[in-house]
């Protein structure tokens, strides 16, 4: 399966999952994610699945500093509804790596491992995302601003004609060339850029502000 090759520079999120190693799924219980998974399960690579993923990396990050993650035992809160803008998309890549679901998730057996609960939206924050760890109620919250990493100006152009199917393979291989050069420059250039992405711990309310 052929994809850009700065897909495997993305560093890779590994964590570990009581359920997993339950029922034996992984030795240990560890599981490890990389941007490449968060691509299949949006089925595509773009500026929201990179943040998704990237200040999921970051939360978790801090969260756990001398510990793997524990998948399952993360509370998610969002600060918009989930139908607005992108916050669905983000919440399904986000979702996927923290185990974090709604009423709709794994009830769990024998009175462990459920997975209900644990995903929130239109919770009053200053950032975008609050992860919060369950056993110590330590939370981070993340505010994000991808839009500070500019497209290239050709690229609206270029979007243009291949949806309306006047371009020609060179256009078409320049635009995805340009689309996925973005996504690169958020995750790789600007990964650690606060004016891209702000990573603030305590849950004390935030004062943050991007234009």
């Amino acid at each position: 399966m052929n994809y850009p090759d700065f897909f495997d520079a993305v560093p890779p999120i590994s964590l570990y999952d009581p359920l997993a190693e339950f029922l034996g799924a992984t030795e240990q219980g560890v599981l490890q994610y990389s941007y490449f998974d968060a691509v299949k399960l949006a089925g595509h690579s773009c500026p929201t699945v990179a943040t998704a993923y990237w200040a999921t990396y970051k939360a978790l990050s801090a969260l756990y500093s001398n510990s793997l993650p524990v998948r399952g035992d993360i509370r998610v809160e969002f600060r918009r509804r989930n139908e607005v803008g992108v916050t669905g998309v983000i919440a399904n890549v986000v979702s996927m790596l923290t185990g974090a679901m709604s009423d709709s998730g794994f009830k769990g057996i024998g009175g462990r491992f459920d997975r209900r609960g644990r995903l929130f939206f239109a919770v009053a924050m200053q950032g975008e995302i609050r992860y919060t760890r369950l056993d110590t109620n330590q939370a981070v919250e993340i505010a994000f601003n991808p839009q500070r990493v500019p497209a290239s100006p050709r690229l609206s152009e270029l979007m243009e004609k291949c949806l309306s199917n006047t371009a020609n393979h060179v256009d078409t291989a320049e635009f995805q060339q340009l689309w996925q050069e973005r996504v690169r420059c958020i995750l790789l250039d600007h990964g650690d850029d606060p004016e891209v992405f702000l990573v603030r711990e305590g849950v004390a309310p935030l004062k943050l502000q991007f234009d």
